[in-house]
């Protein structure tokens, strides 16, 4: 496409802006995977209106509202509000914000990156590691304002666990079956730093729960157990400080996203395809609708719960996670499928890494200063099945090569802690 058929917004010195090899590295595997899940519209009816500012929002809609082949559950964003304000049954309302979400997601991603064209790459960087699970922490914000700790704890956990065995898993077993002749190799460097920092977080997680069993009551121990947490909170709130400047500056060359040839289908750069205001407006827009489909969400869990006869525990820890997360979760099994697997476990271990280090700390502390009392005492069977994740995940990638066997086993060790959770029937309550 010619400049003379570019928007003047899209134009940087009479030139489309586009992804070059210098600024190539504000891509992270996040939005790679994301990547995987757009298509090209023809803008060919769109550009031959007379009215320019008509074009230009035409042009937007166009590109963000159908340029997504998850477009499919759009509707699904207008059907919760409407479902909502007419008062329609709370559990449908529950599935169709579930079902609004997804898009919702994907699309942050893609205009997080449209805007890194402008911003550059750092700031790009910063966007995908503040914006990546944008999702789950605004769940996690209003399921603290009303006082449902527990459905913080499950939704953050189950977003871990669904990242460590079932996208990871889901990757390796697609990857290793759809490559069974070819030996399938990844970066070990990125996994090792990223299972350093679950470990921590794990550790972080551990200390409150093992403090509470080895108090003499629990009267004694509530109080250190949530100054505990605290300091446990702020410490993994630095560790993620220094993660970013390690993965955005002193060794980026660690998270590039290899994906020479992924441009687009005749290898042509990439380039811009709104402009920045257009990006931040849209960004702005959209984390209000996933603040409103995130308030039905909790609002409604305990409804869909009854009236599903599943416990609560299970709908945010297995549920959430997958229906939230799907584009990502498609988008690295995409990649596996294409022999890419420094993006697919680029994808699952650094979202696990956000949420375990910088969504579940920042919880505590907006707790803290929302004055509730929130821990990272997540009880034994959660943190179990946490510890084990972890360490399972850990033993998989640690030889640097992969074939179907380990994603088959990652994958049976979240059906069987899903089992866990289905068969759980402990009463719900806030705290």
């Amino acid at each position: 496409m010619g400049s003379h058929q570019q928007e003047p917004w899209l134009l940087e010195n009479g030139k489309p802006r586009v992804l070059t090899k210098e600024n190539r590295h504000g891509r992270s595997a996040h939005s790679m995977s994301s990547t995987s899940l757009r298509k090209k519209s023809s803008r060919t009816l769109v550009s031959k209106l007379p009215c320019a500012t008509l074009r230009s929002i035409l042009l937007n809609l166009q590109e963000v509202i159908l340029g997504t082949k998850l477009s499919i559950l759009i509707p699904a964003i207008p059907a919760a509000i409407i479902a909502e304000c007419y008062g329609f049954g709370r559990p449908w309302i529950f599935i169709l914000s579930l079902l609004g979400l997804t898009p919702l997601a994907e699309r942050v991603s893609f205009i997080t990156e449209q805007v890194a064209f402008y911003t550059g790459p750092t700031v790009g960087g910063l966007l995908n590691a503040t914006c990546g699970n944008v999702t789950e922490l605004i769940i996690a914000i209003f399921a603290l304002s009303s006082n449902k700790i527990a459905v913080v704890k499950y939704s953050l956990l189950g977003s871990i666990l669904s990242n460590l065995l079932l996208v990871l898993g889901t990757s390796l077993l697609c990857g290793g079956i759809a490559n069974l002749k070819v030996e399938q190799k990844y970066d070990r460097r990125q996994a090792d730093v990223n299972s350093l920092m679950l470990l921590l977080g794990l550790l972080c997680y551990l200390l409150p729960m093992l403090f509470k069993y080895s108090g003499a009551s629990a009267a004694l121990t509530v109080d250190p157990s949530l100054h505990l947490s605290r300091a446990s909170s702020i410490v993994m709130l630095i560790a993620y400080v220094v993660y970013i400047v390690f993965q955005l500056w002193t060794h980026r060359q660690l998270f590039e996203a290899e994906d020479e040839g992924e441009d687009g289908e005749d290898g042509e750069e990439e380039q811009a395809v709104i402009g920045l205001w257009s990006g931040i407006a849209w960004l702005v827009g959209m984390t209000v609708f996933i603040a409103v489909l995130s308030e039905y969400v909790v609002d409604t869990i305990e409804d869909a719960s009854d009236s599903w006869g599943l416990s609560v525990s299970f709908l945010s820890i297995i549920l959430l996670p997958i229906v939230g997360n799907a584009a990502e979760h498609a988008g690295a099994i995409i990649f596996a499928f294409k022999n890419k697997l420094d993006i697919s476990l680029g994808v699952a271990l650094g979202s696990a890494t956000q949420i375990a280090m910088f969504v579940v700390p920042l919880c505590v502390i907006v707790a803290w200063i929302m004055g509730i009392d929130m821990d990272l005492n997540f009880n034994l069977l959660e943190t179990g099945s946490l510890a084990l994740a972890i360490i399972v995940t850990g033993f998989t990638l640690q030889d640097g090569t992969s074939h179907y066997m380990k994603g088959l086993v990652l994958l049976l060790c979240y059906i069987v802690i899903g089992a866990c959770f289905f068969v759980q029937r402990t009463p719900f309550n806030s705290k």
